[in-house]
């Protein structure tokens, strides 16, 4: 009973996948399973990773009849193809055990019935969802990564919403300034005056405002010996004031 129904999906399948198939023995054959996926208009050819998402996605279903399928369920492996170029949102070996996790169910609902058609879409329809799943996750990054741009441009124009608080603290920071400002245009401008008046010159002192301060003795011993005759002249003065 078994064999007749294999003999009678594999003439099925082979109808179906004609380009697809390959046969590894009378109870073993594989299948390759190309994904359709709509483009991607706003993804670059490659990722940062240099990923393609040029071409797409394609894995290789591997099954083995064991003598009693289809009321045993068939031994199931995937594969990538060799030498095919990585994708950016898809990997066989990545993905394959969530893939292969989707199966089960499918073999639950098909046992006593050939089920390979069911399985091949299955996998293809699991592979899919992934990759559009991840294509649509990348979109909503890149969209708020746009909206937040936005966000920040349009801050520049706004600028802090005032309150009595900001204000305040706003009113004490300018009245420091403005103080700090002042004090420096002060030194500033006493600066100025000071370079513009030159060194001050000693104040020279009479006569009598030298003997008022009892600076008559210290001035004649300051005074050179051979400057006898301003002494001199010094001395006539105050003998002038004692008169």
């Amino acid at each position: 009973m078994g064999r007749e129904e294999q003999l009678e999906e594999r003439e099925v399948l082979e109808s179906i996948f004609p380009d697809e198939i390959q046969w590894i023995s009378d109870t073993e054959f594989r299948i390759t399973i190309t994904l359709d996926l709509p483009p991607d208009p706003d993804a670059p050819p490659l990722d940062e990773d240099g990923n393609d998402e040029g071409e797409a996605p394609v894995l290789i279903l591997s099954v083995r009849y064991p003598e009693e399928y289809p009321d045993k369920a068939p031994m199931l492996e995937l594969q990538p193809v060799p030498n095919a170029p990585p994708h950016r949102f898809f990997s066989v070996a990545a993905d394959k055990e969530a893939i292969l996790k989707e199966l089960e169910a499918t073999v639950e609902e098909n046992l006593g019935m050939a089920m390979v058609f069911a399985l091949v879409s299955t996998v293809k329809e699991a592979a899919e969802q992934l990759v559009i799943e991840r294509r649509g996750a990348v979109a909503r990054e890149r969209e708020e990564a746009k909206l937040a741009a936005e966000r920040e441009e349009n801050a520049k124009f706004h600028g802090t919403p005032v309150t009595r608080e900001t204000f305040i603290k706003w009113r004490e920071g300018f009245m420091r300034e403005m103080e700090e400002q002042r004090q420096r245009e002060e030194e500033e401008r006493v600066e100025a005056l000071k370079k513009a008046r030159g060194p001050k010159e000693p104040v020279k002192l009479t006569g009598k405002q030298l003997w008022q301060r009892g600076l008559v003795g210290k001035v004649v011993e300051e005074e050179d010996d051979d400057e006898e005759g301003g002494v001199e002249g010094v001395r006539d003065g105050v003998e002038g004031l004692k008169v």
